[in-house]
């Protein structure tokens, strides 16, 4: 343990306990695809000149769309891809009209969008500005979804708090929290996701673009994957497996991700953000056998401690020849595995150059959770608290709580039920 004067010196290096490593959805991307008349091997091969060759053949992804309308909005148990950009805004305008309309250009563009087409068709024009920026052009969709979500505050600014679900309100202060009021709150989010990190922040920037006179941008975090291969389950920046239990959850969709209740919210979900710095360095200087106690699994194989394969189940009443519990009491999963709740994990990593207070990495995770209600974050998050193993080496600096709409039907618009709901 340092001491009191240590913290204060390295202030961000024992703050909070976290999601970093628990689990995150497994984020795999699509496979290469080859040309007809070669062999599976030649055609892998030949996939690492056909970015530069316009007659090569192009990776799977790059032509694969990913369909924006439907019961459910993409990008929360679609596949993950292996980039993301996460962007919040507030509402720069709280004008009802205004941003009704907001939200159905908003519908049309990301109808396009994913589909690999522009946010809007040029111009011929040749004396005013391109109508879309043109940096994803030819690129493709390479499986692009588009998540949008909005917050309590966001309900309470537009005069629509009355339509708020009891549990929809501000996520309490968690024990050790180090929270940065500018990567907190929000009114809206917005999850760009896709297998080429351009195609993702183009999709938000044009979104923004078109609707700079009603939001403002409050806080941003791109992210990667470290997974090739869907069935694989990724690591994360620590090194260990990041999403193992995101296979059961997904079975059970109805009971741990999508919510119920009839009403605007119904076929949605609650997204809980959280941006996590890991200390690397400290990481790095922990013992192999720390590591797999802090996070109560083998690194290499992801099996929980006193197992030998990802998918085994958990013992935490297992001892070993001296009578101590194989999985330690304190560890990550153990904690986390004992409150009984489940939900989905679709996060990534980060590496966002050096922290010029420290000269450390400015590294960590991008949580980012999918639940049929925000209580089973807060269930897990509580029982972390102040005892989790994983206190040691990570720091929660940002947070938020959506509501992402159910999904969109064609002539329709996102979050039509609510914005066009009458309220007294």
């Amino acid at each position: 343990m340092t001491s009191e004067d240590s913290r204060a010196a390295l202030p961000s290096r024992r703050r909070f306990l976290g999601q970093a490593g628990a689990t995150s959805v497994g984020l795999g991307a699509a496979l290469l695809s080859g040309c007809a008349d070669k062999t599976a091997q030649a055609a892998q091969a030949a996939q690492s000149t056909a970015a530069a060759s316009p007659g090569g053949c192009e990776p799977a992804s790059a032509s694969a769309v990913l369909p924006f309308y439907g019961e459910h909005q993409a990008g929360i148990v679609t596949a993950a891809q292996k980039f993301i950009y996460f962007l919040v805004l507030d509402l720069h305008s709280t004008d009802l009209d205004e941003i009704r309309d907001v939200f159905r250009r908003w519908t049309t563009f990301a109808a396009l969008l994913t589909q690999g087409k522009n946010s809007q068709p040029y111009s011929s024009n040749g004396y005013i500005p391109p109508t879309d920026t043109g940096e994803a052009d030819s690129l493709g969709a390479h499986r692009l979804t588009l998540t949008f979500g909005v917050s309590p505050a966001f309900l309470r600014k537009l005069g629509l708090d009355k339509q708020a679900p009891p549990e929809f309100t501000d996520l309490p202060l968690f024990p050790r929290d180090q929270l940065r009021a500018e990567l907190s709150g929000g009114d809206i989010c917005i999850q760009s996701c896709a297998d080429d990190p351009q195609v993702a922040f183009h999709a938000v920037r044009q979104l923004v673009r078109h609707a700079r006179s009603s939001v403002t941008m409050r806080w941003s975090q791109a992210g990667f994957s470290s997974s090739d291969r869907a069935s694989d389950t990724p690591r994360n920046l620590f090194a260990f497996k990041d999403g193992t239990a995101n296979a059961e959850t997904l079975q059970q969709a109805d009971r741990h991700i999508w919510v119920q209740t009839p009403g605007w919210l119904q076929g949605g979900s609650y997204l809980v953000a959280r941006k996590i710095v890991m200390h690397l360095e400290t990481w790095d200087r922990t013992s192999a056998r720390g590591q797999d106690d802090t996070f109560g699994r083998h690194r290499s194989s992801g099996a929980p401690l006193g197992g030998k394969n990802e998918n085994d189940a958990l013992d935490l009443t297992a001892k070993d020849a001296k009578g101590q519990p194989l999985i330690p009491a304190d560890s990550h999963v153990a904690l986390a595995h004992r409150t009984g709740v489940k939900m989905l994990r679709r996060s990534y990593s980060y590496a966002s150059g050096i922290d010029p207070l420290t000269g450390q990495f400015d590294a960590g995770l991008m949580f980012v959770s999918f639940q049929q209600s925000p209580q089973q974050f807060i269930a897990i998050q509580s029982a972390l608290g102040r005892v989790d193993a994983m206190n040691e080496y990570i720091t929660h600096i940002g947070s938020g709580l959506f509501a992402c709409f159910g999904g969109v039907q064609d002539g329709r618009y996102l979050g039509q039920s609510l914005l066009e709901k009458q309220h007294g």
